[in-house]
């Protein structure tokens, strides 16, 4: 196998699709028809050309407040690098705000340029350089971490250490601003994570251990003077990362062999291109930690096993993960090329990892509402509707394990790092909760507003798919002149791209049949109560309101009955 190799085939609408479900958090029909025929290369750059690092800025949902729909972080007027008065009577629901808005980037659908790679990458890192909601509890400090990993998703990963270091938000979440030199004033906990989960892992493949617990202790060191300003301060319109120089350990750091026994020693005076020592110092750790050999595989296969597939094998490992790295190593640690080449080998389209992962909270919700084109609502001239659709989404992510930038523990989620990775995803209480997701689309009982009810409108899918609807006779005796769409149809209409994988003829068979005709009625039965929807439609006049009421709930039935079957089948789980 040639593994990273080109995929030269054009894209079909599986392999589209595929791309897309990875890429993404899910296609609609229309982006699969419009990425089939191109080359992956194509492919991936146009997801990446689609990239808006500037959306429109989160703003107040609450509509029962004078700000709702405005801006709550910035706004025209704000002076560059400020903020508007910190509102910590608001603190919860900014927090949360900032959740629904970076959902509505993930859902959107009609607003340009999309689709796009970014915000699934983002959420890569998020959960790789996690920081919380909860346990930062500052908006601003939120919303400055997010847009840090928005902006260098794709950049360069030794900026985004050196960056994600010094953020407020990760100084609070680590404990990093109570880092200081003396005497029971060291706090490891960033230090250790630095090595153990941010950069090169605790053990390589073959289970070695990759740092010291000496070498914790000399990064701590390292690391010691940063603080962050004007936390949950009221009123406050900025805030900012320092270093005190005072606070800063300014003795030698000797790391293990494992980091050829390095020293990080405090230079005198700053060296030029440096603000403080501080940074200095820090860009010799971040320097240090990257010339580790395992920090560019540690990194590859957390990016494999978030697009590919989460079984690395040592086949794998040897034709995937270390050529990746060594490219990675080569670009000066350029995240694009590594997503590229990636995203466009041979292994990543290769049969056996279609289908290969579990969808996870947001594949399977936001993925459902591109797909089935549930229109993402306007914030003006209300604030409600699009409240309402983000509330229902988020609430329901976090009952299936998955509360958007609040994992349990700085870990991240468990189905991205541990033993069983996307399976862990299902249990017993998630698919009863993932199948409640699947019927509100089926019975449409969410409103969203007066004219939209989440949800698919299947007889009017249905309907779509009959030709020339209303060429047909007003009584059962004539033949109509355009013949009705057949249960073969309707199944092959529903089942276009909604899987990963393909189904076999008797599971068709076995949906028309025993599904769809509830194993009491022929096939031609549809048919029948096809032509008698038509007919109603056609020449109400000819019918009672109970007759056309009864005709459209007989074939709503069956296909409610047949779609709700449908995404409650284990291939709608995958992709």
């Amino acid at each position: 196998m040639p593994y990273l190799d080109v995929y030269t085939n054009l894209l079909t609408a599986k392999t589209a699709a595929h791309l897309l479900r990875r890429a993404t958090f899910g296609p609609t029909q229309t982006e699969i028809t419009a990425f089939s025929g191109q080359t992956a290369t194509q492919a991936v750059q146009t997801l990446i050309a689609n990239i808006n690092y500037n959306p429109p800025p989160p703003v107040d949902l609450d509509k029962t407040k004078a700000t709702a729909g405005q801006p709550y972080l910035q706004n025209s007027s704000t002076p560059a690098g400020q903020y508007l008065p910190f509102d910590g009577d608001r603190n919860f629901d900014y927090g949360l705000y900032i959740k629904y808005w970076w959902l509505g980037l993930m859902a959107r659908q009609t607003s340009p340029p999309t689709p796009n790679l970014l915000d699934k990458l983002t959420l890569f890192w998020q959960n790789h350089f996690v920081t919380t909601r909860e346990v930062v509890d500052d908006y601003r400090f939120v919303w400055s971490y997010l847009k840090l990993l928005r902006d260098n998703s794709l950049g360069n990963f030794r900026d985004l250490v050196t960056k994600i270091s010094k953020e407020p938000a990760m100084l609070r979440y680590l404990n990093g601003d109570m880092n200081e030199v003396g005497a029971g004033k060291a706090n490891e906990n960033y230090a250790r994570e630095l090595q153990e989960l941010f950069t090169m892992g605790t053990v390589d493949a073959a289970g070695n251990a990759n740092y010291t617990e000496d070498d914790v202790k000399a990064a701590a060191r390292v690391l010691t003077g940063w603080k962050y300003t004007n936390y949950w301060t009221t009123g406050s319109t900025s805030f900012t990362t320092t270093f005190t120089p005072a606070k800063h350990d300014s003795t030698s750091k000797t790391f293990s062999s494992k980091y050829n026994n390095k020293v990080i020693s405090t230079p005198n005076p700053v060296p030029t291109g440096f603000a403080n020592v501080g940074e200095y110092e820090l860009s010799e750790l971040v320097t240090m930690l990257l010339n580790h050999p395992q920090t560019s595989r540690f990194i590859c296969r957390k990016l494999y096993r978030w697009y590919v597939n989460p079984d690395v094998t040592p086949a794998i490992e040897t034709n995937v993960i270390v050529p990746l790295a060594a490219l990675f190593v080569s670009s000066n640690y350029a995240i694009q090329p590594v997503i590229e080449k990636l995203l466009t080998s041979q292994i990543f389209f290769d049969e056996t990892n279609i289908g290969s992962m579990v969808k996870s909270p947001a594949e399977l919700m936001i993925g459902a509402t591109r797909f089935f084109n549930q229109p993402i609502p306007a914030l003006s001239p209300s604030v409600e509707p699009y409240s309402t659709l983000f509330n229902f989404i988020y609430w329901r992510m976090r009952d299936l394990q998955l509360d958007l930038m609040d994992q349990p523990t700085v870990f991240g989620h468990e189905p991205y790092y541990q033993t069983g990775y996307s399976k862990i995803w299902i249990n017993t209480t998630t698919m009863a909760l993932r199948n409640d997701f699947t019927d509100a689309l089926i019975w449409r009982w969410l409103t969203i507003d007066a004219n939209y009810k989440y949800g698919i409108d299947l007889v009017a899918w249905a309907t779509s798919l009959q030709s020339n609807f209303g060429d047909i006779t007003p009584n059962t005796a004539t033949p109509p002149g355009t013949p009705p769409i057949s249960c073969v149809i309707v199944l092959d209409a529903f089942l276009k791209n909604l899987f990963a994988t393909d189904l076999a003829q008797s599971q068709k068979d076995f949906l028309i049949d025993k599904i769809m005709m509830m194993d009491q009625a022929p096939r031609s039965s549809w048919e029948f109560e096809w032509n008698t929807y038509r007919r109603t439609v056609t020449f109400p006049a000819n019918y009672t309101t109970t007759q056309i009421k009864n005709a459209k709930d007989t074939t709503n039935w069956r296909l409610t009955t047949l779609m709700r079957y449908l995404l409650r089948m284990a291939e709608f789980h995958l992709l």
